[in-house]
């Protein structure tokens, strides 16, 4: 009976790289009067279609578990933990207020279900839970936490918790939300969790508990699933969202609406017009062959470099001609052994004289040691040549 009440409580609580930006003219296309800070980025190209105020340094509320989420996908693909394994949840964890799955001391979850509280009811406890688990408290995963911040060379961002709750110093910008956010949707598993709209925690107990995501564009916004909301007094109603159309991914970022109705239009506004107005097109295609690099002492000594993913940029439905070229870096001190799938350069798109993305270029296959062997025999072809 207990957790059924919570369950209601909750509920009613739900529903209380360095891009570059496009002209002016099209800045102003949707009107951002109402939001401290915004911006709209294409995720595959990292393009800015949107801007207000993007990086001003604010409160970022529980847009924070953007970051949360993000070094917990990374353990999980590194394998330092898995989906199954158990969370078992401390006095702290169970002691956060705000919004929470009401873990008690004590309790165990399996990780798949700490991350469904996290990123559908924006779960306090369960970010605790998962941080203490990953680096032995709290405190020493936020310092993770602010070391991906400084690796991804975000300027406005300094985290002070997992889970956005106020503290003094603790800020984020909508231009940096928008880059963390472009490095979780790397993981394609979140968006499993984030586009889920209603889901039961402890299913098969006698006392399940119901999710209800803070995000209701996931379930009116067609195309949308995901990221994360954000609300404080201070912050007011703050929202980093992405949706996928006709080959096309937006992430809209916006922060200090008036309400959560102000916020929810106005990031719809953004996404619309994003879509309206834009095509994808692509310059490569992931996989695609885009050099042949020579590794020293390697074997074989000439690899095949690929592109880890797609190239592409947006391109103005109604606008002028774009001259796009591409412009490829190689590391020029490759030797073995490199394996699969190590960064062995980068391939950048330029769109009217400006670079606006890369992708990293990786190593289609190994090239071990050689053997002695080996290189006798291609000295010896070399002194022929």
């Amino acid at each position: 009976m207990k957790n059924w009440v919570q369950s209601i409580i909750c509920f009613l609580l739900v529903f209380s790289l360095f891009p570059h930006t496009m002209s002016a003219n099209e800045q102003s296309a949707v009107s951002l009067d109402d939001v401290k800070s915004a911006i709209l980025i294409d995720q595959h190209s990292g393009m800015i279609v949107t801007d207000k105020n993007s990086r001003e340094s604010l409160s970022p509320a529980s847009m924070t578990k953007i970051a949360t989420m993000l070094l917990i996908m990374e353990a999980i693909d590194s394998k330092k933990i898995t989906w199954e394994d158990k969370i078992r949840a401390s006095e702290k964890a169970a002691s956060m207020g705000g919004s929470q799955i009401f873990l008690k001391a004590g309790e165990e979850m399996t990780v798949r279900d700490m991350v469904k509280g996290i990123a559908i009811a924006s779960a306090n406890d369960a970010a605790v839970a998962m941080a203490e688990h990953l680096a032995g408290s709290e405190e020493d995963f936020v310092k993770q936490m602010n070391a991906k911040v400084n690796e991804l060379g975000l300027k406005n961002t300094v985290f002070k918790n997992t889970t956005g709750l106020p503290a003094e110093g603790h800020v984020s910008s909508a231009y940096d939300m928008a880059l963390l956010a472009r490095e979780l949707l790397k993981h394609e598993e979140i968006i499993e969790f984030t586009g889920t709209y209603e889901d039961y925690l402890r299913k098969d107990s006698e006392d399940p508990f119901w999710l209800v995501n803070t995000n209701k564009l996931v379930r009116f916004y067609k195309g949308a699933d995901g990221l994360k909301t954000g609300f404080t007094k201070e912050a007011m109603y703050c929202l980093t969202a992405t949706a996928q159309k006709n080959d096309m991914r937006f992430i809209a970022v916006v922060f200090g609406a008036p309400t959560s109705k102000a916020r929810n239009e106005i990031v719809s506004s953004m996404l619309d017009y994003g879509f309206a107005h834009y095509k994808s097109k692509t310059m490569a295609k992931e996989g695609e062959t885009v050099t042949e690099a020579r590794v020293e002492k390697g074997s074989p000594y000439l690899m095949k470099g690929v592109l880890s993913a797609p190239l592409k940029w947006l391109s103005p439905v109604n606008g002028k001609e774009q001259e796009v070229k591409k412009s490829l870096r190689v590391s020029k001190e490759l030797a073995a052994p490199v394996k699969k799938g190590d960064e062995i350069g980068t391939m950048s798109l330029i769109v009217d004289g400006k670079e606006m993305s890369s992708v990293p270029v990786v190593a289609e296959s190994d090239s071990v040691k050689a053997s002695f062997g080996e290189l006798l025999v291609r000295s010896m072809e070399e002194m022929i040549r």
